[in-house]
């Protein structure tokens, strides 16, 4: 039976910034996906994961200085293709990786995902995800083995095994999340990606992978950091993303407990995607 989600629509004035930050502050309590529109944002949530005070923590909208209105309805996933068939625009990063969708012309650069957009976080549209395949595109994953954590889509795992990684493993809790990384895998004809159905559980406790990749958000970031960094070679690199500015000192202090040390980050719309190397 498909699960369902809650679609909130959201309009927003002024539009900007009052969309970037209201998207932001909504994926922190817990919504998963989004469709920016003319007047604001369409967001969705898993209708189990949904609460009737879901949005209390939402500062922007007692914020005096946008004004926001909203309605909302269940929606069913089998629903999802024909929003994103309306909304899903490619995206292009550092002028070298386009993310498409299925139904999208090729583009002639040298790295081109194809993703089916369903109810899936990670089509690159959300700016953790767009960081990320920057990090990606900026890095050495020649003969690395690799891990992403929450994958979503898998289009982190793709872009990696594209840019040379020879051994990956993409993992998420969310059952059509991991359907969906599979089918994703096969449509871009990757071959050593492994797609499994977990969370930080069915990790490795020994030094496996030279490459942690993990997209999801600060509370589970830093409940896992420990298992993350168990399974990581030693001068193994991790990237980290799905938490705010203001977090990136309590993600820092979690990793130097470890041993794993700050290289960089990036940063969009206050949106965070560091590196550490153990």
């Amino acid at each position: 039976m498909a699960e369902i989600y809650i679609e909130y629509n959201f309009t927003v004035t002024p539009v900007q910034p009052g969309t970037d930050i209201l998207i932001a502050e909504l994926g922190y309590v817990g919504f998963e996906s989004f469709v920016e529109t003319e007047t604001g944002v369409l967001a969705y949530i898993q209708k189990e994961e949904c609460h009737e005070n879901i949005l209390d923590e939402v500062q922007i909208l007692s914020s005096e200085a946008f004004t926001i209105e909203y309605n909302k309805k269940d929606i069913a996933q089998t629903n999802w293709n024909a929003e994103w068939e309306q909304n899903f625009k490619p995206i292009e990063v550092n002028d070298t990786c386009v993310v498409r969708a299925p139904f999208h012309e090729k583009r002639g650069v040298p790295y081109e995902i194809i993703i089916e957009p369903k109810m899936s976080f990670g089509t690159g549209h959300h700016e953790t995800t767009f960081m990320m395949l920057q990090h990606i595109l900026e890095n050495d994953w020649k003969n690395k083995t690799v891990l992403d954590m929450g994958c979503g889509t898998a289009v982190l795992a793709i872009l990696a095994e594209k840019r040379g990684a020879t051994q990956l493993d993409a993992i998420d809790i969310d059952t059509w999340c991991v359907e969906n990384s599979q089918e994703n895998v096969d449509r871009n004809d990757c071959s050593h990606i492994t797609v499994t159905l977990g969370d930080a559980t069915v990790l490795p406790s020994e030094p496996t992978y030279d490459t942690i990749i993990a997209n999801i958000n600060r509370n589970i970031l830093l409940a896992d950091m420990a298992a993350y960094h168990c399974c990581l070679k030693p001068n193994g690199e991790l990237y980290l993303s799905g938490f705010y500015k203001e977090d990136l000192t309590l993600i820092q202090k979690s990793c130097n407990k470890l041993g794993l040390t700050f290289v960089e980050n990036k940063e969009r719309t206050n949106w965070i995607a560091a590196k550490f190397v153990n």
